[in-house]
């Protein structure tokens, strides 16, 4: 319907190597931009002016969008038409002049260590199914991976041996970070019995594989995650993503270098990984509420 959208998505494919998942949100992003523009009688993408850009934003707005998801389209928009007046399809760009939504640095959601110790312990292990989902979660937190890098591992990305775990993430750049003892003493245990049993003979290359020996979808662990969630009685909203905010805000509290942390995480600037020296400065000022005598 717009081939200006699909050539865009192909040269961010092309150059920046994106994951599929952030070029379906951005490609999402651009069509209900041209679904509004073509129901508002603008359906040519590349003859936009600014008052069109404004309405739009005004709609979000009405809608009930946060600044947040607002200043993210935005940001999709910008790179669109940046795009078009490189190529000179267009002789000027209509969101040069248009301010970002201010938006406050919202802290990760995270969890205490006594909630994860807690979920990590929810996973009836003396059945096979659960036995992989509590090896999910051990590696899931021990390591902070995203959750499409862990339904994605293979059993060559893993090394007993070196306690490690080959990662390929954002971008396909590759990471080791080290599992840690609890979570290879439990991947051992795994791989010697569970995820043979799961298998049942079917060959697969999945280190966490779902029926068939194909890979777990991330849709399928986040239920699973939902369900050993109620049963440890944790009350707070819940994601894949959380027990990685876990893993860097757990590791800065005791006193891990940032650096370190961003290396870990595969996060490509120091910039994004820098939301966790937040997190534990508003640990520092709790415990200063809580305990100080001028608190």
């Amino acid at each position: 319907m717009f081939p200006e959208i699909d050539q865009y998505i192909d040269a961010l494919w092309i150059e920046k190597g994106l994951s599929l998942n952030t070029l379906n949100a951005y490609r999402s992003d651009l069509s209900a931009f041209g679904k509004f523009c073509t129901v508002n009688g603008s359906p040519d993408l590349l003859a936009i002016s600014q008052a069109d850009l404004l309405d739009y934003f005004a709609h979000l707005m009405d809608s009930g969008q946060s600044a947040r998801s607002a200043a993210r389209v935005l940001s999709c928009l910008r790179g669109f038409y940046r795009f078009q007046l490189r190529n000179g399809r267009i002789g000027s760009d209509p969101t040069a002049t248009i301010a970002s939504p201010k938006i406050g640095r919202r802290l990760p959601k995270s969890l205490s260590e006594e909630d994860v110790d807690a979920l990590l312990e929810a996973p009836d292990t003396s059945v096979p199914l659960e036995h992989r989902d509590r090896v999910m979660l051990e590696i899931l937190y021990a390591c902070g991976l995203r959750v499409s890098e862990l339904v994605g591992l293979t059993l060559s990305q893993v090394s007993l041996t070196q306690g490690v775990v080959q990662v390929t993430g954002k971008g396909d750049k590759e990471r080791l970070v080290p599992m840690g003892m609890p979570a290879q003493t439990w991947l051992e245990k795994y791989l010697r019995s569970a995820r043979l049993e799961l298998l049942a003979g079917v060959p697969s290359d999945f280190l966490f594989p779902g029926r068939g020996g194909t890979a777990l979808t991330r849709q399928a662990f986040w239920h699973r995650l939902k369900i050993y969630a109620q049963r440890a009685g944790i009350r707070q909203s819940l994601s894949p993503h959380t027990l990685r905010h876990a893993f860097a805000t757990h590791l800065i509290n005791h006193g891990a270098d940032l650096r370190v942390v961003q290396l870990l995480l595969g996060h490509s600037d120091l910039s994004t990984t820098q939301i966790y020296t937040h997190v534990a400065q508003h640990r520092l000022q709790q415990l200063h509420s809580d305990h100080h005598p001028r608190g």
